[in-house]
């Protein structure tokens, strides 16, 4: 039976703590690098752990790509990019000087910190985000909610209207975007506890 959500495999994610969080909430969900599978899935996610350039390149390999910009540019299905998954969706990055999807006019850079004592590089822990605007995404969470960072590259939003939320870590940086059906938290939701479960849930019950 063809799963309502896919979680996309290019061989960057951790993807089975995403695939047991969304189990765990009740929705038909699978990992695949199908892209039959993929082409066919109500939603997507697209987590990832690594480099960009080497992300880049997995996904132009395997030929997920293409499959991406038809689903998500033509067909309007709803994703979720978590982590480098959603730096993806930039037009590039400092990581290894490539070109992302674009989906976004975004860059996405390394933090340059002058207070090292205090905020080390990578940004790894617990912070807070600060919604920018109304999103489903973010329904039910308020200012306090903790979720769970780590990274050392950031997106640099050039249309403040993708930006959904920010995190003030020395510098307040884009930790969630919205573009349309297009959706994406620096921070990782599946890591992230109850806060992270509602998120999580929130996206499953976006239209498809």
């Amino acid at each position: 039976m063809q799963p309502e959500i896919v979680v996309i495999d290019y061989g960057m994610g951790n993807l089975r703590s995403v695939l047991k969080k969304v189990e765990r909430l009740h929705k038909s969900v699978l990992v695949s690098a199908d892209l039959k599978i993929i082409e066919n899935a109500e939603k997507l996610i697209l987590p990832g752990v690594g480099h960009f350039a080497n992300g880049v390149k997995k996904l132009k390999e395997s030929g997920i790509w293409e499959v991406l910009n038809q689903k998500v540019l033509e067909a309007q299905t709803p994703i979720l990019g978590i982590c480098l998954g959603m730096q993806l969706m930039a037009k590039f990055s400092e990581e290894g000087n490539a070109e992302g999807l674009g989906w976004l006019d975004a860059e996405v850079v390394r933090f340059k910190v002058n207070d090292r004592r205090t905020y080390k590089v990578p940004h790894m822990g617990w912070n807070t985000v600060e919604v920018q605007k109304e999103s489903p995404l973010f329904a039910g969470a308020n200012q306090e909610a903790m979720y769970y960072f780590v990274h050392s590259y950031y997106m640099k939003c050039h249309d403040a209207k993708d930006t959904l939320g920010s995190t003030d870590y020395e510098l307040y940086f884009t930790s969630a975007i919205q573009k349309n059906n297009i959706y994406g938290t620096q921070f990782h939701p599946e890591k992230s506890h109850e806060w992270g479960d509602r998120l999580i849930q929130n996206f499953i019950a976006l239209p498809a």
